[in-house]
């Protein structure tokens, strides 16, 4: 392939690269700046975190210069020469901010259209004539219509994400704002994976295409450790707690499966001590923003998140990956696993395994080309052992300390050791300073690894219903007194430690309500939703004895 140098790179971005820390360019951005791509509607496929977005900018770069020295003489203000479109607003505002310093030596204004904000705030915008505009597409269709937005002279439209673009139902939008652009223009598509909607959509509105791979889709990233837990139903809660506190400061992405489980996961996690949030489309914008930002500096080192919502996640220090649900296939195996081991840090993608679903996994990690270590949940000996290597190796790097305090630290040091064991002083201060974490262990029960006979379709809600004999709990909590299904069932999953999925029928009654629980697991939910919980003290569950109440069923 063309080696490409700094030099090299168009409109004389390799200063700002080399200024923002750039030693080389990734394999992506390297092959968009094959001299045969000149000119080309690109089909661009990578890895998340390969360095897309700057792959994207330098593809662009040449026609940014361009429009910096238009002048716009037409009756609407803005008239942008680049439009990307993204499926989502953190993506779009991702975009928007890193093709923004991209673009800053050119003098070129980077703006963004994205539902959920004021439109105010888009018409200010669109007053600064943006060379480049980004959004999500019903936004930028609704600027279309109200005629506040000209794409006359559009001469590159990239559609980052298409895939789910697609999947999430913009594809009328799409075809609308592609509609008002000109016939020559280019167009790029940016995407994890190309099936066939997509490619559809790729033939109607490009010529002359191109597929540009960085990293293969699915081929899973070297700087990622691969590691599967056998972790039974009713102990998915502890063997999570447990591997939190091997690390407790670390960046930790959880994926759940339903908006609830995020929910009902981070608040238990919560209540024990962790800093941890949800992140789901039960967020308003300002919510979301809030919650990133919080995890991107690190108070709050913990995100409980579903597949959707974590689509766009842009973060580059996050140390590991914890797969509590498991994922679909290979494909969102891989796509989750690649919000870690970004920019040459080392990374961790950790899954939890069903004991009888050890042989689909199996066949996902072969299908995605990922060599997993299968290891034990982490006792309370391995915490231990953990926490105490922490601490030595903190106090290995502490020197004279320079504080306006220090002496008289040193002479209450001096007290505690006088005529005293120093070793006992330092263990009574270390019990004292609870160094291991934000709770104690949980103590875990081996599982033995099944003959797997669950690779197979996954069975109907109604067929699983049929085939389970469900237990019933009696909840002292009914609608009179505000009890929905939906609160019902996040509540029962926090404080019973089970997942959505191992929930039948729920019966609302005026006073109390009924809920029924997989019967493999009742008895370790009975004695779980049994403790006392600050946060809901009236709710209360016990097994139950009389007939249903009547009332309606979720």
């Amino acid at each position: 392939m063309h080696e490409i140098s700094f030099p090299d790179v168009p409109a004389g971005l390799g200063t700002v690269l080399a200024e923002r820390g750039f030693t080389e360019l990734t394999p992506i951005q390297t092959a968009v700046l094959n001299p045969d791509v000149a000119g080309r509607d690109l089909r661009i496929s990578s890895q998340t975190g390969s360095g897309k977005t700057v792959a994207l900018g330098l593809v662009v770069a040449e026609e940014v210069v361009e429009a910096v020295n238009l002048v716009n003489r037409g009756p609407v203000r803005a008239r942008p020469s680049v439009v990307l479109i993204a499926p989502t607003r953190e993506l779009a505002v991702q975009l928007t901010e890193e093709l923004s310093w991209l673009f800053k030596p050119l003098g070129a204004t980077v703006v963004s259209l994205t539902g959920g904000t004021s439109l105010g705030i888009d018409f200010r915008d669109l007053k600064r004539d943006p060379q480049v505009l980004v959004g999500t597409p019903g936004r930028v269709r609704d600027h279309l219509e109200r005629g506040s937005l000209e794409l006359d002279r559009v001469r590159v439209v990239a559609l980052d994400e298409a895939d789910e673009m697609l999947a999430m139902g913009f594809e009328e939008e799409v075809s609308a704002i592609l509609d008002a652009t000109p016939e020559d223009r280019r167009t790029h598509l940016v995407s994890a994976t190309f099936p066939p909607r997509v490619r559809s959509v790729a033939a109607r509105h490009q010529r002359d295409s191109l597929m540009i791979a960085g990293t293969t889709p699915g081929e899973s990233n070297s700087d990622i450790d691969y590691r599967t837990m056998v972790v039974a139903a009713n102990q998915r809660l502890s063997a999570l707690v447990n591997v939190l506190l091997m690390e407790p400061d670390a960046k930790t992405l959880i994926f759940v499966r339903t908006r609830i489980d995020t929910t009902g996961l981070s608040d238990a996690l919560a209540d024990l001590g962790f800093a941890a949030r949800p992140l789901s489309g039960d967020l308003n914008q300002r919510e979301r923003t809030s919650t990133l930002n919080a995890f991107r500096r690190g108070q709050t080192p913990i995100l409980v998140a579903t597949d959707v919502a974590a689509r766009g996640l842009d973060v580059q220090d996050i140390a590991q990956v914890i797969h509590v649900d498991l994922p679909e296939n290979a494909e969102m195996l891989t796509h989750r696993s690649g919000r870690t081991g970004r920019a040459g840090r080392k990374g961790r993608s950790l899954i939890f395994v069903p004991p009888r679903a050890v042989r689909r996994v199996d066949f996902m990690l072969r299908d995605a080309g990922v060599n997993a270590t299968r290891t034990d949940i982490p006792n309370r000996d391995d915490i231990f052992k953990s926490a105490d290597r922490r601490l030595i190796e903190r106090f290995a790097e502490v020197e004279t300390t320079d504080r306006a305090d220090a002496a008289r630290l040193h002479k209450v040091a001096a007290e505690l050791l006088e005529d005293r064991d120093p070793a006992a002083v330092v263990a009574t201060l270390l019990a004292e300073a609870d160094h291991g974490g934000p709770c104690v262990p949980r103590d875990i029960i081996p599982v033995p690894v099944q003959d797997s006979r669950e690779f197979q379709p996954r069975s109907s809600r109604k067929q699983r219903r049929a085939s389970c004999n469900w237990a019933r709990f009696q909840v002292s909590w009914g609608s009179h007194h505000g009890a929905e299904p939906g609160r019902l069932l996040a509540i029962a999953c926090r404080r019973g430690q089970i997942t959505s999925k191992d929930i039948g029928a729920i019966t609302i009654g005026s006073r109390s309500s009924m809920i029924e629980v997989n019967p493999k697991i009742a008895r370790a939910f009975s004695r779980s939703a049994a403790r006392p919980d600050p946060r809901d003290p009236r709710i209360k569950f016990r097994e139950w004895q009389e007939s249903k109440p009547q009332g309606h069923r979720r």
